[in-house]
């Protein structure tokens, strides 16, 4: 969940001064019962408010260094000037994050890109993924993903290529994140992704391999009024299992709902009730340039899960004030099982500088 309109990965606000017209046409609502097909449902869904495409891994360098990588691409439908003929009308707009963890420099690598649909500045088809905004892109050919990203201070040209099968989150894809039952999303994960090809850092070119994971999501529904943000995790476990669970906080710090899905490495599937998450800090960090305080080091249970969760680095804290509007923790973790190591992934931690507003 990362910026969004309900949860999962990435956190998704309307572009700053943006308001949705009041005569907008309705936006179409996640329904149970709807199948998720492919690869159509790979491509966008521009009917609908909210959508995002999030990468996120570890990489290893030939030499053993190691880096946490994260992509991400949103498409908002703000309801504004839909029925203006003027191709300036923002119909559709896009945006995109992408960041390097890299513990040697010690603080996150971040930079970010945001354009209205069309004139060859962001697009994204529907009928795969082929998302670009201005010159980054992120496309699927058969089974292969491939991200470009030129940032002001990285690079990524990378491959990833399923290693495991596609899985669904909650009942079928619909993933409930409310207990109003319009309060859900459209929403499927790629585990264990293998990553190739290589990240310019600094100047410094690396080849990498690595394990990644991908997040699809799109739905209509706000976030409820009682939600002040999220914390969700995506692991791919180390037996070859998946991991994704998360817990919506209201603004009393409290939990407003909560969820996840669990695969063990065999392929069997397990859907997890607001009452079997839970989310345990056990170590804060301060950022120095905002002073928002992240629980970056959690304990989590999920079912008959629970695992440590211990930060790459504790800086990865990410300013998309200037396209998304917000500042959040979105960091690469390894788990633990007591003293052993038990897979790797990324946490995102949402509302602490502020509770989000959507």
């Amino acid at each position: 969940m990362k910026r969004r309109a309900f949860l999962a990965s990435p956190v998704l606000l309307l572009a700053p001064g943006l308001v949705p017209a009041a005569d907008h046409p309705p936006y179409p609502q996640v329904r149970a019962g709807r199948p998720l097909a492919f690869p159509r449902d790979h491509g966008s869904h521009p009917a609908y408010r909210t959508e995002w495409w999030y990468i996120t891994g570890w990489l290893r360098s030939k030499e053993g260094d190691e880096l946490g990588m994260q992509i991400t691409f949103f498409r908002n439908r703000p309801g504004i000037g839909e029925d203006n003929p003027s191709r300036f009308a923002p119909k559709q707009l896009l945006f995109a994050h992408a960041a390097v963890s890299d513990a040697r420099i010690g603080r996150l690598l971040h930079d970010q890109r945001a354009a209205r649909e069309g004139f060859g500045l962001a697009s994204a088809s529907e009928a795969d993924t082929d998302v670009r905004v201005q010159d980054w892109s992120l496309t699927r050919n058969g089974d292969l993903y491939a991200a470009r990203i030129t940032a002001s201070e990285f690079e990524y040209a990378l491959r990833f290529r399923p290693a495991r099968p596609l899985l669904l989150q909650g009942e079928g894809g619909l993933s409930r994140k409310g207990p109003d039952a319009r309060q859900a999303s459209y929403y499927y994960s790629i585990p264990h992704l293998e990553v190739s090809g290589s990240a310019t850092i600094k100047g410094r070119k690396i080849e990498l391999t690595g394990t990644a994971w991908l997040d699809h999501e799109w739905s209509s529904a706000a976030l409820a009024a009682e939600a002040a943000g999220w914390d969700w995790v995506g692991l791919n476990l180390a037996e070859g299992g998946a991991l994704m669970a998360f817990r919506m906080r209201d603004k009393k710090g409290g939990v407003y709902w909560a969820g996840g899905t669990h695969r063990d490495g065999a392929g069997r599937i397990r859907i997890l009730r607001p009452d079997e998450i839970a989310f345990t800090p056990l170590r804060r960090w301060r950022s120095p340039r905002t002073q928002t305080e992240y629980p970056v080091a959690m304990r989590i249970r999920a079912g008959a899960i629970e695992l440590v969760l211990e930060p790459g680095m504790d800086d990865q804290e990410l300013d998309s004030r200037a396209s998304t509007g917000t500042i959040y923790w979105e960091g690469a973790v390894r788990a633990r099982d007591g003293k052993s190591p038990a897979g790797q992934g990324y946490l995102e931690l949402t509302g602490y500088w502020k509770p989000l507003k959507f």
